[in-house]
């Protein structure tokens, strides 16, 4: 029998995941005809169905089981040879990928990353903004797609967990404060306690099922017997409600600098205090580019984020 092709496999877990040709065409960016061939070639090859095909989709058969329990195996064995290869890379240059959170690209990420950008101009930085650590251990979403498609190198973060398997380090804390439109009738111009703005005072808050943060509990547990006029996803979105004057609401110190306009009207929350950390992969840490970039960035944001003395 000739040797397996990984692709053909690729093609198969692709379906096996999605359940349908369609889902694995669209995870693996190729036409449906192009998965259907490769299927029947793979089965042909096999001399066995590794699919039921139903109306409801793609089900699979016992041996379409244990072939994409081996196929998982392989994609998994696929990423660690291309971590550990991307390890040894020595070079500054190429592709590098960060994620992070909408509120640190906003607002302390651009001008290290422009900086950094200016003194390693052979390094592509690609930022994808995600509240949402993503496993830095799977090079790409779904095991389906190209292995050759990667995920993010480094990890900017703003939590009080970080997954154990990564490594990195803490680049400093955040604080957060209740805010007010400067000037703004009917809302706090000074610092008031918290018991008071909570009792008193109107609120913009998150969404009401949000409860991934350290913030969405606090919102939920401080103001139950609040007046909450809007209730939003993000910080971004909460300051612009903000400025228009129609509650108060907790937002980032770090954010004052771009809203001159918002007052702070508590004194900073200590239960709401959160760590920033930069992360990788323990495989990615020797990559040249991957290096320069947390010293280089890691190093300006922990300036910016020091206690002012």
């Amino acid at each position: 029998m000739a040797t397996l092709q990984w692709d053909d496999l690729r093609h198969a877990l692709a379906i096996g995941t999605a359940g349908s040709l369609a889902g694995a065409a669209r995870a693996l960016e190729v036409n449906h005809t192009t998965v259907l061939r490769r299927l029947d070639a793979l089965e042909a090859q096999l001399g066995t169905r590794l699919f039921d095909r139903h109306r409801s989709g793609y089900q699979p058969t016992d041996a379409g089981l244990a072939l994409l329990e081996q196929a998982r195996h392989m994609a998994t064995r696929a990423d660690e040879i291309e971590r550990q290869v991307l390890g040894r890379d020595r070079e500054l240059t190429g592709a590098l990928r960060v994620t992070t959170a909408f509120v640190l690209m906003d607002h302390l990420l651009p001008q290290p990353l422009a900086d950094f950008s200016r003194a390693y101009p052979g390094i592509e930085v690609e930022v994808v903004e995600n509240a949402f650590l993503v496993d830095l251990s799977s090079r790409h979403n779904d095991s389906a797609q190209s292995w050759s498609r990667r995920e993010a190198d480094v990890a900017l973060r703003l939590s009080g967990h970080v997954a154990e398997h990564l490594v990195g380090h803490q680049l400093g804390m955040t604080q957060c404060r209740i805010y007010a439109l400067r000037g703004a009738a009917g809302l706090p111009q000074q610092v008031t306690p918290v018991g008071v703005l909570t009792r008193e005072a109107p609120w913009v808050a998150f969404e009401r099922d949000a409860s991934t943060r350290v913030y969405d509990r606090w919102f939920r547990e401080h103001l139950v017997q609040s007046t909450v006029r809007v209730r939003v996803d993000i910080f971004n979105a909460l300051a612009a409600m903000l400025r228009t004057g129609i509650g108060v609401g907790v937002l980032p110190t770090f954010m004052e600098d771009k809203h001159p306009e918002l007052l702070p009207v508590s004194d900073p929350i200590p239960e709401l205090a959160q760590p920033v950390w930069m992360l990788t992969h323990p495989d990615l840490r020797r990559t040249a580019r991957v290096r320069a970039f947390m010293q280089f960035v890691g190093d300006a944001l922990a300036k910016r984020l020091a206690p002012v003395a």
